[in-house]
Formats: C-alpha cells, structure tokens, sequence
C-alpha cells in the first residue's frame, strides 16, 4: 500500500472513530507513520483529505446508486433495489458510512459538514428522479417528490445507523419491511 492509501486509510479510522474536528494532523501522519509534509504534499490540508476519502468512497456508492436507481416503471422494485443498495455498501464500508452520517448531522457551518454535503446531494438526486420517473403511473405524487425523496433517503440511513450500532441487521429483509413501510404512506 502506498504513502497515500495509508493516509486515507488512517485517517477514516480515525475520524470514524473520534470525529473529524477532535483528530489533528500529527495524529494522522504519526498513525500513517509519515510527516506533515507528505500529507500536505498528497492532500495540502486536513480538508483536503477529508474531501479525498468522501469522493473515493461516495464515488463507490454512485456507481453502485446509478443502477439501483434506474427506473423501469416498478416503483417497489427500485426502491427495493435503493434500500438493498444503501444497506450492503454500509455493511461493506462500515467506518466510512458511520463517518459520513456523523458529518452529516453536524453543524451547518462546520468544515465536515460543508464537505459531506458536496458529495452527499447525489444520493437524494438518484432517488428523487426515481419519484419524478414514477409520477405517470403515480399521478399523486406529482409535486412531492422532494419530501419523498428526502423522507426515504433519511428512513434509510436511519435503519444504517441502527444497523451500525448493532441495533439491526441490514439485510435483505430488512430493506423489504423499510420499503414496505415507507409505501403505506405515499400512496395516498
């Protein structure tokens, strides 16, 4: 593994585990075994490598996203396809996903915060055109499409951040009994 995978890697664990605003710099490099400079020179600063291990990590979850999100006039079935999507690639990059959740949910003016954003969007994007894609066969969800969207994606991560803490187990199962849940109230 090179200089910087080891950072990345490093550095993930460490903001999973105690927050991205409580590691400094020194930590990192000495948990990397490398100095500042190295990491200046891969990342330029400590937002820089924040912003390095979302794009590498989001940009996993895009690809997977992108074909669970294709819409072929069967709403369960997509949303069913989004939710098993979610839940196996937060089972897959469990201190990732717990990283990104933290960020999420931290201040608005916070530098985690603004660089979570950047890359989260897609996610809520994905699935709000899946709503938008269904309104011809779903005419009352014509103008909702945004607090569908929203409301689902935040469903999901709350049984992931359930999951991660061992609260539940994020299988197949349980993205059917989430959809399921989630369908009772947008039909009508």
């Amino acid at each position: 593994m090179d200089n910087r995978e080891v950072i990345l890697e490093q550095a993930l664990a460490l903001f999973s585990e105690r927050g991205y605003d409580a590691v400094g710099v020194q930590e990192i490099c000495e948990a990397a075994g490398i100095t500042k400079p190295t990491l200046y020179h891969y990342f330029g600063s400590k937002r820089g490598l924040l912003e390095a291990i979302l794009e590498r990590s989001f940009n996993e979850l895009k690809t997977r996203l992108a074909a669970a999100a294709y819409y072929l006039g069967d709403l369960p079935l997509t949303l069913q396809s989004i939710a098993e999507t979610h839940f196996s690639f937060a089972g897959e990059f469990q201190t990732f996903y717990r990283l990104q959740l933290a960020l999420w949910f931290a201040p608005q003016e916070s530098e985690g915060f603004k660089a979570v954003v950047i890359q989260n969007r897609f996610q809520y994007e994905m699935i709000e055109k899946v709503f938008l894609d269904a309104v011809p066969q779903h005419g009352n969800m014509r103008g909702r499409h945004q607090a569908y969207a929203l409301t689902f994606l935040g469903m999901l991560n709350t049984y992931i951040g359930l999951g991660l803490n061992g609260f539940a187990t994020l299988d197949v199962e349980l993205a059917q009994q989430a959809v399921r849940q989630f369908q009772y109230g947008i039909y009508s």
